[in-house]
Order: C-alpha cells, then structure tokens, then sequence
C-alpha cells in the first residue's frame, strides 16, 4: 500500500516555510537538505523538517497540501507548535 506525505519545511530560524507533497519522505527531505532540488528552498536554506502528514490516497495529500498553503501565517505556526513544539528537525525521526 502506497503512502503519501504533506510536509513542511523551513530555516534556522524558522521564518520561510515550504509546504509540499511526496511519496516518499526521506528521499525528499534529503533532496532539501543536500541543496539537491533547485529554487524557492535551496535559495532560502529551507532545510528542516518541522511537520508532516500521512496519507494512503494521493488526492487526500494533494487537497490537504493545498488547503495547507492557503493558510496565513500564524494557523501554520499554531499547527506546527501543536505537532512539534520545540520546532526541532524531525528529519532524524522518520530516518530511523
């Protein structure tokens, strides 16, 4: 059974966010980290995994991303503090 994944990312100081969808998590979050993907979040050193979703239908991910990106800024704050209140990089939590 296929996954799917929305996902956000953002830099060091947690000031831009990137908010995307995928298959597969790891290989993702790496493409960003190694600077491997280029535009918005190479220039913006947007690197650090702070939030994630799973899903098992791609529609549901692609809606839930959109619906994601149409949010202003402090509802993604609230959602993220609420998932992940230290804002620490969760990339080393998936990959294990």
């Amino acid at each position: 059974m296929k996954q799917y994944y929305i996902y956000i990312l953002t830099n060091q100081y947690n000031t831009v966010f990137y908010v995307g969808v995928t298959n597969n998590l790891i290989r993702r979050v790496y493409e960003h980290k190694n600077k491997l993907v280029k535009g918005f979040t190479s220039k913006y050193n947007i690197n650090k995994l702070v939030y994630y979703e799973v899903f098992s239908d791609v529609r549901d991910a692609i809606y839930r991303e959109k619906q994601i990106k149409s949010w202003n800024r402090k509802k993604k704050i609230e959602m993220i503090e609420k998932f992940n209140p230290e804002w620490k990089d969760l990339y080393e939590e998936i990959i294990w």
